[in-house]
């Protein structure tokens, strides 16, 4: 067992803090004969066939120049096909040195295969690329221009397609989940599944406060129907890989359950009529899925899906009826301002002193300066005498 695939295991054990389980290692392994897999941000596996290799993504834009030499250290055919599990730039943006590499050295130029909403997904990125450099800087704390270029796909398909390369057969399904462009791949000859970001050793991304919708009940259908498959090898989208039929059919189906259990009683409540804060006080995972190591929160959180599933049936109105029309926030800062304003009594002297009630600097300062004068002390237990008519 190499590195690789004994840090799978150690992570199934639960070994690995849940926050590093996306740490990449940046090794590659050969996990069957021809099958590199490239431990990355976003994994790539290189797939060697009798017409050249077969890439299941490409990597991220920032690290192009690294994945190209990690691939070409231990596969040097022509690139025959690149196919996207959907269009992140940490997934789908990695091309640029293979096509110049063919370019140069005269190969035909490789199939780029993917959904056909990977291009309306690139339209998007270009068209806001100032506001997802900014976002991406927010969320990952680093400061990375977002790309406006990109190889958009060259064979596109709409529910599902079969690759065939030199004998290898993948069949490509299209499944809304994370995004509405997403595609997962079975291997049968090999047994093998690349579920792209359907499954990443986390809680599923499936709020993200500052992302388009994503699809909660579309999710779990498709890893119910990936789990049918029988998969001895899950390559994920981040991670590292599953070995073994069973551990892929649970991974996969207590992600499923995470996700029904979500969906159902989210909008069960909300077909009662109830608010989202109500609903987000009383939905929450499976309380037996609470210690898997593959279903902890920490790119998304379970309040999040939450609400992305009350965005996708509801709009982003919450029930209560002051918020479709609230006043702005400088607003309401403003009017807390006047309340804590009108709350300080009112000073005996207002008509001599200044704004708020203070006296001017030159009369505190008179007052300060005063000398004190003793006061007559009364004689504890007596009253003063009293005037007389």
């Amino acid at each position: 067992m190499g590195d690789i695939l004994d840090l799978s295991e150690r992570s199934w054990r639960g070994e690995i803090p849940p926050r590093e389980m996306w740490r990449p290692t940046g090794k590659s392994e050969e996990l069957a004969a021809g099958v590199h897999f490239f431990h990355a941000w976003a994994n790539i596996t290189a797939i060697r066939t009798e017409t050249g290799l077969v890439l299941v993504d490409t990597g991220t834009y920032t690290a192009r120049a690294t994945t190209f030499a990690a691939v070409r250290a231990v596969e040097p055919g022509p690139l025959h096909a690149a196919v996207y599990t959907h269009g992140h730039v940490d997934h789908a943006c990695g091309l640029p040195p293979f096509l110049d590499e063919a370019r140069a050295k005269g190969w035909p130029a490789p199939s780029i295969v993917g959904h056909r909403n990977i291009a309306g997904r690139f339209d998007r990125y270009r068209l806001t690329a100032p506001w997802n450099g900014l976002i991406n800087s927010r969320q990952f704390s680093t400061r990375s221009a977002w790309p406006t270029e990109y190889n958009y796909p060259t064979v596109v398909y709409d529910a599902t397609h079969v690759l065939e390369a030199g004998g290898t057969r993948l069949e490509l399904s299209h499944a809304r989940g994370e995004t509405d462009d997403h595609t997962w791949l079975w291997w049968p000859a090999r047994r093998t599944l690349f579920t792209g970001d359907l499954f990443f050793w986390v809680a599923p991304n499936a709020g993200n406060p500052q992302k388009v919708q994503r699809y909660a009940a579309e999710w779990a259908r498709a890893l119910r129907t990936m789990a049918g498959r029988g998969a001895e090898l899950l390559i994920p989208g981040h991670g590292v890989p599953i070995l073994g039929a069973a551990r892929v059919r649970q991974a996969l189906e207590d992600t499923a359950e995470w996700l029904e259990t979500l969906e159902r009683e989210t909008v069960t409540r909300m077909n009662a009529g109830l608010a989202l804060d109500q609903i987000l006080a009383e939905v929450r995972p499976p309380a037996h899925l609470a210690d898997r190591p593959y279903l902890q929160a920490v790119y998304d959180e379970p309040e999040y899906v939450v609400r992305n599933i009350w965005r996708l049936y509801g709009g982003w109105w919450d029930g209560h009826p002051a918020h479709p029309k609230s006043a702005r926030e400088a607003e309401i800062g403003l009017e807390r301002g006047h309340c804590r304003a009108r709350r300080r009594p009112p000073s005996p002297r207002g008509d001599r002193r200044g704004r708020g009630g203070r006296a001017p600097p030159g009369r505190a300062r008179a007052r300060r300066e005063r000398p004190l004068r003793p006061r007559a002390r009364r004689p504890r237990g007596r009253s003063p005498p009293r005037a007389r008519a």
